[in-house]
């Protein structure tokens, strides 16, 4: 490996196009040499013209001698297996999935927010949380403690002095997303949290199942890849839960957690890309992977927001 640099999120849907480019121009720059080929997977590049789009202008910046373009959710899925295709759902501030077939076909959602269809991830995990409490304190909904914690993580006294921040963007629909972790640790306590967490873990379940469907392989050996700061964060009820429906969808599945950061996947597809061995793939595994914390203990959180604003 040449060299590697770190630096702030890149996702053109925070920065646009250009301000995307800017920061990974300034990435090329600080390594100090032009690659034959880049693989950027990214957050936000969710259609075939967004693709298109970012690769021309990455190529008109010079990036390097070939570019592909593609979204994050693949890297995720190049990380967790060595077969170069399967199912990967994705799991941090929103929800997503793709799916490849060993011929190369490919299935994807759109990932939009609940606008198409989508539920899942940090921020709708928290305003669930966010709705349970106020349905708690006045009357429409079963008590739970979420009553309490919810407006007590945010510094404020009740669900309703929560509500009205949420009104005057005092808290943002983004800032919810803090409070999955809250929601977790009460789901074997409190019904409602709990609820909550078998929901999550039921929509990871129908777009890994759809998708295995429309590829025509889920009664096949399939490698179905959990990626995000939810899906590894090491809970023990949404993982049995994810874990126990897919098994009874398709028993041959392989349910797995990448074991290395996506970022490893998208230097894996440039290898493949290019015909290297076993060797190369080795060597980039050790080098940018594995998680440097298990996934039992893992608790990380990505709060930035999706396509949809609220």
């Amino acid at each position: 490996m040449i060299g590697s640099v770190r630096g702030p999120q890149c996702s053109p849907d925070h920065l646009g196009l250009e301000g995307s480019l800017d920061v990974l121009a300034g990435f090329v720059d600080e390594v100090g040499d032009r690659a034959d080929l880049a693989v950027l997977l990214l957050a936000g590049v969710d259609f075939d013209d967004e693709e298109e789009a970012y690769r021309a202008a990455a190529e008109s910046r010079n990036l390097a001698g070939r570019v592909v373009v593609g979204n994050d959710t693949f890297a995720v899925l190049r990380a967790g297996t060595e077969r170069g295709w399967g199912v990967a759902v994705t799991c941090g501030a929103g929800i997503n999935c793709v799916g490849v077939a060993p011929d190369g076909r490919r299935v994807r959602f759109a990932s939009l927010g609940t606008v198409s269809g989508d539920w899942g991830g940090g921020a709708d995990v928290g305003l669930a949380a966010v709705e349970a409490a106020a349905r708690s304190e006045d009357g429409r909904g079963p008590k739970t403690v979420l009553e309490q914690r919810v407006p007590a993580h945010f510094g404020v006294a009740s669900p309703v002095e929560l509500a009205r921040a949420y009104v005057a963007k005092k808290v943002r629909f983004h800032d919810l997303g803090s409070l999955a972790p809250l929601v977790f640790e009460l789901a074997d306590e409190d019904a409602v949290a709990g609820a909550i967490v078998d929901r999550l873990a039921d929509e990871v379940v129908t777009m890994a199942v759809t998708a295995l469907r429309r590829l025509d392989l889920l009664d096949e050996p399939v490698d179905v890849v959990l990626g995000g700061g939810l899906l590894q964060a090491g809970n023990v009820r949404l993982d049995e839960r994810i874990e126990g429906a897919l098994h009874d969808a398709g028993p041959q599945l392989h349910v797995h957690a990448a074991e290395v950061p996506p970022v490893a996947g998208a230097a894996l597809l440039g290898l493949d890309e290019l015909g290297a061995g076993r060797d190369a793939q080795d060597r980039v595994r050790a080098a940018l992977g594995p998680m440097s914390l298990s996934r039992r203990t893992r608790h990380t959180w990505s709060t930035h927001p999706r396509k949809e604003h609220r």
